[in-house]
């Protein structure tokens, strides 16, 4: 079911993106001393993004919105920021983390932009931060696009889309009681089928060890290409995600996509044990990557397996350049780069400004 018969739908991360939306890591309180590290961390995302041409000083990438908390954040990430093809929206946030925070971006058959929303309930109720519930609302106001509203809790974060009909998502996230206790895993797919416009939908059963989302998917598996899938498989005998991620690829080896298709799914190297300064596991993940226009950037964190991660990720995206960028610190809040990413897709209509 699509809204009012429009068609609009979800497209594929690989799909031509128009912009990228980020928020300008600037809350001490929530980074204390490791804000300067993720500021550092967060300017080399973006610089992998916007790809400019060593010889043409030109991007090859796409531009850049940012949200800044107030006039402070603006003068840092101005200066941070400098040489850059980016806009500024001062727009208060609770933290980085867009992916859950920011509408979702739609495009219809006409490649007509829209946006789509729904209820944030801070992660289950985890981390209730103020101005993250306006986000998605505020930002869908500014791109002037017809925005569509769902009265249930979902983040960005939680669903994985191709673009043809399939959505893969976690049972321990959808189906938690702390986001949608009245809803049936039925009601959870129509509800899907509606807002994103897909026609399937594929279950794993949960996320990473430690990991505040409750098994965001983004995490877990990402869709490279139609009927295709990336995984991580463990790197080490005492990998601490071993169970999860071995479970992962037996039920992923069973699925077939709305098209009908097997899901050929491919594996690489988890980045092992990665520890917080408490000496707590962390939910560390190459497959968290962001798919530009030009780059896909990789998170890497000071693992032996960073280097065959990222060239293993480089064969699934020829025609892009793929770049490891330490992700280390942002890390330390909870996730990485496709977390505090929200991609705009690019869109043929006429008069869709920002």
């Amino acid at each position: 079911m699509f809204y009012n018969d429009e068609e609009f739908f979800q497209p594929a991360e690989w799909t031509p993106h128009q912009c990228c939306w980020l928020a300008w890591p600037s809350h001490e309180d929530l980074w204390k001393e490791s804000l300067p590290w993720v500021q550092k961390e967060f300017l080399g995302l973006c610089r992998a993004i916007v790809d400019i041409d060593p010889k043409s000083k030109k991007p090859r990438g796409e531009s850049l919105e940012v949200l800044v908390s107030d006039q402070k954040s603006l003068s840092e990430a101005k200066k941070a920021l400098e040489g850059l093809p980016v806009r500024f929206h001062e727009i208060a946030f609770g933290d980085i983390w867009l992916r859950d925070t920011a509408p979702i971006f739609l495009l219809n058959r006409d490649k007509v932009l829209g946006s789509v929303r729904f209820r944030f309930n801070g992660w289950g109720g985890k981390y209730i931060l103020p101005g993250d519930s306006q986000v998605a609302e505020r930002i869908s106001a500014r791109v002037h696009v017809r925005a569509f509203e769902f009265p249930w809790v979902l983040e960005g974060g939680s669903v994985e889309v191709d673009g043809q009909g399939t959505c893969l998502t976690t049972k321990q996230c959808l189906l938690n009681p702390n986001r949608n206790p009245q809803m049936t895993q039925e009601q959870v797919e129509e509800g899907l089928y509606q807002a994103l416009g897909v026609s399937q939908v594929l279950w794993l059963k949960r996320g990473l060890i430690n990991d505040h989302t409750d098994g965001h998917i983004d995490t877990l598996v990402r869709f490279v290409a139609p009927g295709v899938v990336v995984c991580m498989e463990p790197s080490e005998q005492d990998d601490p995600h071993t169970e999860v991620l071995q479970e992962i690829i037996r039920d992923l080896s069973g699925m077939k996509d709305a098209q009908g298709r097997l899901l050929q799914v491919i594996k690489i190297p988890s980045p092992g044990k990665i520890f917080s300064e408490e000496g707590l596991v962390l939910p560390a993940s190459y497959v968290n990557f962001y798919i530009g226009n030009s780059t896909v950037v990789v998170p890497t964190y000071g693992s032996p397996q960073d280097e065959k991660a990222v060239e293993s990720i480089a064969q699934l995206f020829p025609n892009r350049r793929t770049k490891g960028v330490s992700g280390i610190s942002i890390l330390s809040g909870g996730g990485s780069f496709h977390c505090i990413t929200q991609q705009q897709p690019q869109s043929q209509a006429q008069g869709q400004k920002i």
